[in-house]
């Protein structure tokens, strides 16, 4: 088997973005881009589960996110990208070529690009999935517009969900910020700016048991984690913003990774601790998140294989 230029793992913004330009410089790439039943690794990432996006930049009026995420497949393909709709099961990186399991068929590769996301951790209820994007968010800098002068809340208790909070009260009329216990995990200023904000009420020692709406949210019912008791919010928004787990189960003790397993990568670059081993999007980012800084270091990570493959030794003949 010849070894491929490139193979990319995951299929978001950021590995469709890295498919476009590796494609363009006629790396040929193949995109492992995950299977659709998988909510950690289906194709397109995270934007296939978002209704409308307003702030990705070219579409005046919005587009969808599945709409978006095909497009940019579709675009990659134009180019000659390779996509198998599979989940990688098992990678061998001590060597080149690099080796990626799928299923039981082995592909080899002298560069990588690893792109397989994150996601956001959820309550664990059932209506979660269909008030996703109805309502239900895990982004306030992607929905809170869409919450203009309505009464929402977040779901948390740390630096994010008190981040969360205070964006949203710039559209929406108040913010009940719901946590289980009865003082916050935030950092001290980020406390302060919680409990000094009259458009944010608390709401200690509650959890989020069911969730209402059909088509759209229309409340939240919270159970007192202390009496049992129950009472009802009502509520159009609620953001769950309880924390995000990087998609990098298959990478441990491969690459390094920080604390919270988000991948390592070089400052100003996307170089992992493996030379030729190449990361990008949310499963190295857990400050913006947001799909265009996704995209923008899938750019980087084609440009810096594009580049290490005309400096390194090339393993397989081409």
């Amino acid at each position: 088997m010849t070894p491929r230029h490139v193979i990319i793992i995951g299929s978001g913004p950021a590995g469709l973005t890295a498919a476009i330009y590796a494609a363009r410089a006629n790396l040929a790439p193949l995109v492992i881009e995950g299977e659709p039943s998988s909510t950690s690794d289906q194709p397109g990432g995270q934007l296939m589960l978002t209704t409308e996006v307003e702030n990705y930049p070219g579409f005046p009026a919005g587009i969808m996110g599945p709409e978006l995420m095909v497009n940019f497949r579709e675009q990659a393909l134009r180019f000659g990208a390779e996509f198998l709709t599979a989940k990688a099961t098992a990678i061998d990186f001590s060597e080149r070529p690099f080796k990626v399991l799928v299923r039981d068929h082995l592909y080899e590769s002298d560069s990588i690009i690893v792109s397989t996301g994150a996601q956001s951790l959820m309550l664990g209820l059932v209506a979660e999935q269909h008030l996703l994007g109805h309502g239900l968010s895990t982004c306030a800098t992607c929905d809170g517009f869409f919450f203009r002068g309505q009464e929402i809340a977040v779901v948390g208790g740390g630096d994010s969900a008190i981040e969360e909070a205070s964006f949203l009260t710039k559209f929406a009329s108040k913010v009940t910020l719901v946590h289980r216990r009865d003082q916050l995990r935030a950092s001290k200023i980020m406390q302060d700016r919680a409990l000094h904000n009259p458009k944010i009420e608390m709401r200690w020692n509650a959890t989020v048991t069911e969730l209402h709406g059909t088509e759209k949210l229309t409340g939240a019912t919270l159970r007192d984690v202390n009496t049992g008791e129950e009472s009802l919010l009502p509520v159009t928004g609620l953001f769950v913003a309880i924390g995000h787990r990087p998609n990098t189960d298959l990478f441990k003790g491969i690459l390094d990774m920080d604390e919270n397993g988000y991948l390592i990568t070089r400052p100003n670059s996307t170089y992992t601790n493996i030379d030729g081993v190449f990361a990008c999007g949310d499963v190295q980012d857990h400050t913006y998140r947001q799909a265009i800084t996704a995209a923008g270091s899938g750019c980087m990570a084609a440009i810096d294989v594009e580049r290490w493959l005309e400096a390194a030794p090339t393993v397989g003949e081409r």
